[in-house]
């Protein structure tokens, strides 16, 4: 099975976002069950709004929590 990469956010940014605010995890693909497909992602939209979520402050959108794997529309 392949191993699957996650970025996720590490600390919170101040000011622009840099590469640092992030870590790279490797884990193991999880077995999959009946029904399941495993698909590899070609591409990940990084929108605009994902910087607002790495704050703590209210929002429309929840904030991102540390440690939790960054979210974003895939194609695969």
């Amino acid at each position: 099975m392949p191993r699957n990469q996650q970025i996720v956010l590490d600390n919170r940014p101040q000011g622009e976002a840099v590469a640092s605010n992030f870590k790279l995890v490797a884990t193991d693909t999880p077995a999959l069950q009946d029904g399941q497909v495993l698909v590899r992602h070609h591409y990940l939209s990084l929108d605009p709004y994902m910087r607002g979520r790495m704050n703590e402050s209210k929002s429309y959108a929840a904030s991102q929590g540390l440690g939790e794997v960054m979210i974003g529309g895939t194609v695969g």
